[in-house]
């Protein structure tokens, strides 16, 4: 089964991670087949400083 890995901006919390790895498990196992406990998901929170798009860092003020 796959492994998922997750990578977002931190800020989100327990309980909105925790609806996230709900989901993507339930859709795997819906269209790939397999069991729950075979689907890995791995969660990276990245600051804000160290994300940019478009040449400017998400932590500088946006337009």
């Amino acid at each position: 089964m796959p492994t998922y890995h997750v990578e977002m901006m931190e800020g989100r919390t327990i309980e909105q991670k925790k609806k996230l790895v709900e989901a993507i498990t339930r859709v795997s196992v819906e269209i790939l087949g397999g069991q729950p406990e075979s689907v890995d998901i791995l969660i990276t929170d990245i600051k804000r400083e160290n994300w940019a798009t478009g040449g400017k860092l998400w932590s500088e003020p946006r337009d």
